[in-house]
């Protein structure tokens, strides 16, 4: 299985929620695990605003951004491109649909053109219904999604 992991299931991921575990089994069988720049600068910035908030130390912080850079050093990152941004401003299925999340759809959709079959890696009720209105198979099978940070 080859996916595109989406920020909110990166996130859960790294944040240790329960959902999680789930993510984490998607990513530890997949064959390719592929990802927007959108994704890490979304995890760095939730990060950021966790250590500012308080709700983790710089630390922890520094420990959680480790093990995603890790991670991601055996991902296939793509950047946002001119073509992704064009993609990004035209209609999806299930409008409205957010700017980020736009973005993460038509890089998904890009993806698709060169690795026929990507499944889309993704908690967000909102990516996970346009995901599968264009078309495609969407990871964790049986998780209970939830809407992503905006």
């Amino acid at each position: 299985m080859n996916v595109y992991a989406e920020s909110s299931a990166v996130l859960a991921w790294l944040l240790g929620e329960e959902t999680g575990h789930s993510v984490r089994d998607v990513l530890q069988h997949a064959d390719l695990v592929l990802a927007s720049d959108l994704t890490l600068v979304e995890c760095d910035r939730v990060l950021i605003r966790a250590v500012t908030s308080g709700d983790i130390d710089e630390a922890a912080a520094a420990d959680r951004r480790a093990h995603l850079t890790a991670a991601t050093r055996h991902w296939h990152l793509w950047r946002v491109s001119p073509d992704i941004v064009d993609r990004a401003r035209r209609p999806f299925p299930a409008e409205p649909i957010r700017t980020l999340d736009s973005i993460h759809l038509a890089s998904a959709l890009a993806v698709r053109s060169a690795v026929p079959g990507v499944e889309i890696l993704s908690l967000d009720d909102r990516i996970r219904r346009a995901a599968k209105q264009l078309g495609f198979r969407v990871q964790p099978c049986r998780s209970r999604s939830r809407p992503a940070d905006g």
